[in-house]
């Protein structure tokens, strides 16, 4: 089969969804790769280099699509991109299904199979093919240097000869995987970096990487957000009232606001309201994320950039991935390569659409001439936390009955192996010698208190097994020191590097265990 890229037509689409390098790997899954004549160039990737990796330049995307089996893009496809496709074509694009309702009934009445890259399920073994946290990924990092182009001092705090300049305070509304490589870029640039989110469970990733979480004087319990997929989900009005009181005491405080804050399938919620921008310093910069989807901002406008009367720049961009294409591209494709892989699984260039699997039919919008939107639930939601059951509190009673009860189990298991014991002691003794059975009388005996010694070791000040091998090396030196004053040399030599070796062992233990335990404290 053949899977072909066409240049993107959306104004100021500079992405591709075919990199040279991701054309060789799908080379390799056994397909032919088709490329539109300059579809790279605005990203980097020239029709020499897809030539160089055995891709075949089309002139046309009439030529392209007519040509191609898969056809692979970033945007959400035109009305006159699906008229092109056919029952047996597969588009593999973003396609915004939630709000596409018109596009999902045309690539319907095509027959065609769509595969939405925003629709990828939120699951570990679908993370190589999360288009949506590659692009916001590169979004987060984009908005901190936009920001600082915008903003008109250092990011660092700095002390010179010509005066003393403060550290940029920045705030970031939202620490999804945008947020998360804003609060990185932020703090790496040296700025002081707070960061809010309505997930409490995310609060250690953001202190994690050197930022101040902002946390709410609230008391009503916030759902945790792993269990709706990774993301945000919709909160009480009462906890909004919350954070829009929060967000009222920092904004005269911050210098550069950066709002990632997006739920699927809404329009984004407004966080930062007019109220907040007139309250700002004059000189700092607002940069809204979700601008697209309406902007958590109330005065951004979609694409531009805005300076309000008290000085504040506000920046609704809606093509940050885009503005760093080639880097993007190279994300993109890597996602799309992965997905044509788990369509691929025998490599043999063949697509097998496995409506079976969790990924697969999340992502697909439209099969075999019916439209499966929205997807079931995955079966496996390997990021949701598993919340404890709550233990229920025992009385006196019960709890004497239940150490009652384990007193009993464990003196019937010592008694079941020391009649075992005995009994195969018996059997023994029946074809031994008695010399032998002297000695191996007094050696099943040091064993049995050796272990009953041994598992009895509290291990309360260093590791369970550095406690368990310590023990043995304390009844292997107290062996050695009862032989040392033996009269054989050979046995004293043996006694002395026993003591020797155990010691090491017992010493070595307590500083390997000592360091092993200071990983894990804060200095």
């Amino acid at each position: 089969m053949k899977i072909g890229t066409p240049k993107e037509i959306f104004d100021g689409e500079n992405r591709v969804a075919m990199t040279p390098d991701s054309a060789v790997q799908l080379q390799k899954l056994g397909y032919e790769c088709l490329i539109e004549k300059g579809a790279g160039a605005a990203a980097g990737f020239s029709d020499a280099a897809y030539e160089a990796a055995g891709v075949e330049v089309i002139k046309t995307a009439a030529a392209l699509w007519k040509a191609a089996d898969i056809i692979a893009k970033v945007r959400q496809p035109s009305e006159a991109e699906l008229k092109r496709l056919t029952k047996s074509k597969t588009l593999i694009s973003f396609f915004n299904p939630a709000g596409n309702e018109e596009g999902m009934e045309l690539a319907k009445s095509k027959g065609a199979n769509v595969i939405a890259m925003e629709m990828v399920p939120r699951i570990s073994r679908a993370q190589k093919m999360d288009a949506l946290s590659s692009m916001a990924n590169i979004a987060g990092y984009r908005a901190v240097i936009e920001a600082g182009n915008n903003f008109g001092r250092f990011f660092t705090g700095q002390v010179t000869a010509a005066g003393k300049v403060p550290p940029a305070k920045v705030l970031i509304v939202g620490a999804g995987v945008a947020g998360l490589a804003a609060i990185g870029t932020s703090t790496s640039l040296g700025a002081i970096t707070y960061a809010f989110d309505v997930r409490p469970e995310v609060a250690e990733q953001v202190e994690s990487m050197g930022a101040e979480f902002v946390y709410l004087d609230f008391e009503e319990e916030q759902q945790d957000g792993a269990a709706t997929g990774g993301y945000a989900s919709v909160q009480s009005e009462e906890f909004r009232n919350a954070q829009l009181a929060k967000f009222r005491e920092l904004a005269p405080e911050m210098d550069i606001v950066i709002t990632t804050a997006l739920i699927p399938n809404r329009e984004a919620p407004e966080l930062w309201t007019k109220d907040m921008v007139e309250s700002m310093k004059p000189g700092s910069v607002i940069v809204d994320l979700a601008a697209e989807k309406g902007g958590n901002c109330k005065l951004t406008v979609a694409d531009e950039k805005i300076v309000t009367d008290n000085g504040v720049t506000i920046i609704g961009y809606t093509d940050f991935p885009s503005r760093m294409a080639a880097q993007s591209s190279s994300l993109y494709a890597t996602n799309i390569r992965h997905m044509m892989a788990d369509l691929t699984p025998e490599k043999d260039g063949q697509i097998n659409h496995d409506m079976e699997d969790d990924v697969i039919r999340g992502s697909t919008v439209t099969y075999q001439g019916e439209i499966t939107f929205p997807p079931p639930p995955p079966k496996v939601q390997a990021i949701a936390a598993q919340k404890k059951p709550e233990a229920k509190e025992l009385t006196p009673e019960e709890k004497k009955a239940q150490e009652i009860a384990a007193f009993k189990a464990q003196t019937k298991q010592q008694f079941t192996l020391l009649g075992v014991g005995g009994a195969l002691m018996l059997l023994v003794g029946l074809v031994a010698p008695a010399s032998f059975m002297q000695h191996f009388i007094v050696f099943v005996l040091a064993v049995f208190v050796g272990f009953q010694v041994i598992w009895g070791v509290a291990h309360s000040l260093h590791t369970p097994l550095m406690a368990i091998t310590n023990a043995i090396s304390s009844i292997i030196i107290v062996g050695a020191l009862m032989q040392i004053g033996s009269g054989s040399f050979l046995v004293i030599l043996l006694a002395a590097l026993s003591v020797f070796m155990a010691g090491i062992n017992i010493f070595g233990g307590f500083l390997v265990t000592r360091r092993m335990l200071a990983m894990f404290q804060k200095s």
